[in-house]
């Protein structure tokens, strides 16, 4: 019997192939200042922040692609969104420092809108 390529006696865990990758990209990447601030998407107009969201994403990205646009708006349809791993997730479209940017912008954007009135 051939056995599946793992060594004997090592967990799942132990076995770094199976490590949890978002986790070690917590650790190790850099992420803007200001998004500390817990965000509460149910106090935000989402609908408002559309259109800065798809031409700041145009701008960045050099065109249109409404794929990651649509990534992000469905990103933030969660009611308390975790910036860090938006940004994660971005990094592969954008790059690292346009993503930590654009989430740095993004989030005094949200964090100005959900403490206003209106």
């Amino acid at each position: 019997m051939a056995d599946a390529g793992f060594f004997k006696g090592t967990s799942a865990e132990q076995d770094s192939r199976f490590a949890n990758k978002q986790k070690k990209l917590l650790k190790q990447m850099k992420f803007p200042e200001n998004i500390e601030t817990k965000v509460d998407m149910s106090k935000i107009n989402l609908d408002i922040m559309k259109p800065w969201i798809t031409r700041r994403l145009e701008e960045l990205l050099g065109l249109e692609d409404d794929v990651v646009i649509e990534y992000v708006f469905n990103q933030l349809e969660d009611k308390s969104p975790d910036p860090k791993m938006m940004q994660i997730n971005l990094t592969g479209f954008l790059g690292g420092s346009k993503a930590r940017a654009f989430i740095g912008e993004l989030w005094v954007l949200l964090a100005s809108g959900q403490s206003s009135p209106d």
